[in-house]
């Protein structure tokens, strides 16, 4: 074989070698790629569904507290996030949702309201009672705009 032919067949393998590497990294590129979109779509899911779309008002609400050893009382502020829109002449079940909420703060005591794990605690306690009593207003936060225990 000739000098030449070795050489030509020597770059022709080197030509294919880098054609299939190339190749490859396109399609790890591509493949990659389209992992991190699954990912951030299966990321982004829960948050679409429970993103708040509006929110309600809720007058003050002052409370005795079921602290036995003293008289305790809560005043709260509580604002409601929504899934969902409310439609043109659709209101809030208030009444239910003040209800509900009684319920829930009347069960609890000044000790555990006043540590932040307590006051995350009661709104997911909330959060769980509304969503229960009153699905269809698709509850999806609990705000505190005002707070104050007096013992």
């Amino acid at each position: 074989m000739a000098d030449s032919e070795v050489t030509e067949t020597k770059a022709a393998t080197m030509r294919r070698r880098w054609t299939t590497l190339s190749a490859l990294v396109v399609v790890l590129l591509v493949v990659g790629g389209w992992l991190l979109s699954q990912r951030q779509k299966g990321n982004a899911s829960p948050d679409d569904e429970n993103q708040v779309k509006s929110t309600v008002h809720l007058e003050t609400f002052v409370v005795n507290l079921s602290d036995h050893e003293q008289r305790s009382y809560l005043r709260v502020g509580i604002d409601l996030g929504l899934g969902r829109q409310l439609g043109k002449g659709e209101s809030a079940p208030v009444a239910l949702v003040r209800d509900t909420i009684l319920g829930v703060l009347a069960q609890c005591r000044a000790e555990e309201l006043l540590t932040p794990p307590g006051k995350d605690k009661l709104k997911q306690d909330l959060l769980r009672a509304l969503q229960g009593r009153a699905p269809t207003l698709d509850v999806q936060e609990v705000y505190f705009n005002e707070f104050l225990i007096q013992r």
